[in-house]
Order: C-alpha cells, then sequence, then structure tokens
C-alpha cells in the first residue's frame, strides 16, 4: 500500500505543479489579449497572446485530468491523461525526426515565419516586444540581415515613405555602449542607408535566424539536456499513470474475488443438508 500511495501522490504533485503554471500561462495570455486593442494580429502563429491561452488551457485540461484521476483513483481519467501524454510524446518525437530529416524545409518555413513577423511589427505591442527582446538578447537584426527590415512599412526604405522611421531600424537593433546611461530610441534611423562595414559600428547587421542558430550550436548540451529531461518527464508521468491504473485494476479484482468467494461461503452454510455429517472422518 506504501508503494501505492508513494505513485499516487508523487504523480498529484507534477500534475498539480504544471496545472497551477499552465493557469498562470492562460491568466497572463487572458489579460494581454484583452488589454489589446481590437485591430490586433490575431493569428496563432504571430499572436503571442493568443498562443499562451491556448498553450495554458491545453496544459490546464490536460494537467486536471492528471490530478483529478490520481487523487480521485479514477481509471477512467487516467486512461485520458495516459492517451493524451502519449500522444504527445509521438508527436514530439515525430516532429523531432521530421525536422532532422528536412532541415532545410524546416528553416525555410522557420524564415518566412520571421519574416512575417517583422512585416507585422508595430500592430501587435507583444510580437513588438517579443521581437525586441529576441534582437537584444542575441544582439542581432532582422533575419538575414537589418535591411529586413525594409518589407516593414514604417522602415521601408522608399523615397515616398512618409514616416519618419524610414530606412531605418527598431532600437532594439542598436549597439549599446558601457558607459551609456541613456537609451537612445532614435539611434536606428537611417541605417539601412549605410554599408554594413559602417552601419555595424552603431547597430547589429546579423540577422537572428543566423545568430539563433549559431546559439543553439554552442549551447547544444543546454538545449539536449532540456529537450531529454522534458521526454523523461513525461515518459515518468506516463509510467506512474499506467502504474496506478494497474494497481486500482488489481485492488477492484481482488476486491471482486473476495466478494465473490464470501458470498460462495455464505451460499453454503445456508445449503447443508438437513442431517448433514460435521465429524471428521
Amino acid at each position: 500500500m506504501r508503494g501505492y500511495r508513494g505513485i499516487k501522490y508523487i504523480l498529484f504533485i507534477c500534475c498539480y505543479i504544471f496545472w497551477v503554471v499552465s493557469g498562470v500561462l492562460a491568466a497572463v495570455g487572458i489579460y494581454a489579449k484583452i488589454a489589446k486593442e481590437r485591430d490586433v494580429v490575431d493569428t496563432l502563429t504571430l499572436d503571442p497572446a493568443l498562443l499562451l491561452v491556448i498553450v495554458g488551457s491545453v496544459m490546464f485540461l490536460i494537467t486536471f485530468l492528471g490530478c483529478c484521476g490520481s487523487l480521485r483513483n479514477t481509471t477512467c481519467l487516467l486512461r485520458m491523461f495516459l492517451v493524451i501524454l502519449v500522444l504527445i510524446l509521438l508527436l514530439q518525437i515525430a516532429a523531432g525526426v521530421v525536422g532532422y530529416l528536412f532541415t532545410d524545409m524546416v528553416m525555410e518555413r522557420t524564415e518566412r515565419l520571421m519574416m512575417k513577423a517583422i512585416v507585422r511589427y508595430r500592430e501587435d505591442q507583444d510580437l513588438e516586444n517579443a521581437i525586441d527582446f529576441i534582437q537584444k538578447k542575441f544582439q542581432c537584426c532582422g533575419v538575414e540581415s537589418y535591411k529586413d527590415w525594409s518589407r516593414n512599412v514604417y522602415f521601408e526604405c522608399l523615397d515616398t515613405n512618409p514616416s519618419l522611421e524610414a530606412c531605418g531600424v527598431p532600437f532594439s537593433c542598436c549597439v549599446h555602449l558601457q558607459n551609456q546611461t541613456v537609451l537612445n530610441t532614435m539611434c536606428g534611423y537611417g541605417m539601412q542607408q549605410l554599408e554594413q562595414s559602417l552601419a555595424r559600428h552603431d547597430v547589429f547587421t546579423v540577422g537572428c535566424l543566423q545568430k539563433i542558430i549559431s546559439w543553439a550550436k554552442n549551447n547544444l548540451l543546454l538545449v539536449g539536456g532540456l529537450t531529454v529531461g522534458l521526454l523523461l518527464l513525461e515518459v515518468c508521468m506516463i509510467c506512474l499513470a499506467s502504474a496506478q491504473i494497474t494497481w486500482i485494476k488489481k485492488v477492484c479484482l481482488q476486491k471482486k474475488e473476495n466478494e465473490s468467494r464470501s458470498k460462495s461461503e455464505r451460499k453454503d452454510s445456508f445449503w447443508y443438508p438437513a442431517f448433514a455429517d460435521f465429524d471428521d472422518e
């Protein structure tokens, strides 16, 4: 019985932690979605708030099944939780295999997605903050180079563009000096008109796609460790759910056998012959 309690409460604690995290993610996404204006981007791939809401809600539902199933010993909920986890694990493995076999196609799709994000910059505050964070974190600008920002209507480098930011780049592309205390938000103005050798003194000129790939290669152990850790956690939860289901089935089967034995014993006790001889032979 101690082993069963250990399995039960370990599974419950793991599901409960992810349940709380998923609830926070969904709440943050809903708050960000409500705080936005109505005419913002409303697609899953380019709206971080919508992505948070969907991912948080799905995780909330899955972990809720695990929490209730493990705590209440409900095999139906545990089976649903187990099947969903197995499907997610298989999808992750399939995505990894596809990404490895079709690297060029994945890179092309990723580049297109990042270009769409640049085109929709300034249309969504969350998307704008995400792009600025990536450019500051990886010290990059654009997708392939800093001149990719000409695809955005605000930064398009044309004489007919009335925007004050024409031929410029966002301030998150700017190179910040160590002694600089005041942030110059206009440092990227007109940088697309300069050659890379001149522009790189003031802004980052390397694209973010190349920087992210380089970071992943340099931190391969970290990325691989996090991926393997996540997969092992999922496998562990699958094993715990399977063990609890098996244990519940075993207990239910034993109860049925005991009930059937008790019933048969009661029937035998009431149906002895009237003049039965109970003496030992």
